[in-house]
């Protein structure tokens, strides 16, 4: 039951990065950029040939295959449970459907389709699918060291 939940959520997040992009496509790149959210970000069209930030920009197959390696072994991980914690394996959900969603862009078109453009902060053009892969990238980080606080506290109350 775990699994199949899981591949759904992940399957509901890659499709809304797609619809997502999909607008971006059909209203963006063809309108030119929009302001929403009370002017905090521009919708723009972006093709990212690169990963964040447009590091290893022209590098498309060598970036979709070490995604596509990353997402195999995070899918192992993931159907094997090998992660007790609810948390994380809802974290690796999230990565997995980010680069889910991007990875498909790559092999797709050649590039990924970034159209969230923060105003207030100079910042990269990203995605839906960056988003998912940035907040469950932070929930494993704040799980760990969660995790290494408790540890240091259960070892200096046994002294």
């Amino acid at each position: 039951m775990f699994q199949a939940v899981s591949l759904a959520i992940i399957l509901l997040l890659t499709v809304i990065d797609k619809l997502t992009k999909y607008a971006a496509v059909s209203t963006v790149k063809i309108d030119g950029p929009k302001e929403f959210l009370f002017g905090l970000f521009n919708f723009t069209y972006v093709e990212n040939t690169g990963a964040s930030f447009s590091l290893f920009s022209d590098k498309t197959e060598i970036l979709s295959v070490v995604t596509a390696v990353i997402l195999v072994i995070g899918f192992v991980v993931l159907m094997r449970k090998t992660f007790k914690s609810k948390f994380i394996n809802a974290a690796l959900i999230l990565v997995l459907s980010g680069g889910l969603g991007n990875l498909v862009d790559r092999i797709a078109y050649g590039y990924v389709v970034d159209f969230i453009e923060p105003l207030f902060v100079k910042f990269a053009v990203f995605n839906f699918a960056d988003c998912c892969i940035t907040v469950g990238a932070f929930m494993i980080v704040a799980y760990e060291i969660f995790e290494a606080i408790k540890e240091r506290k259960k070892k200096a109350e046994s002294k």
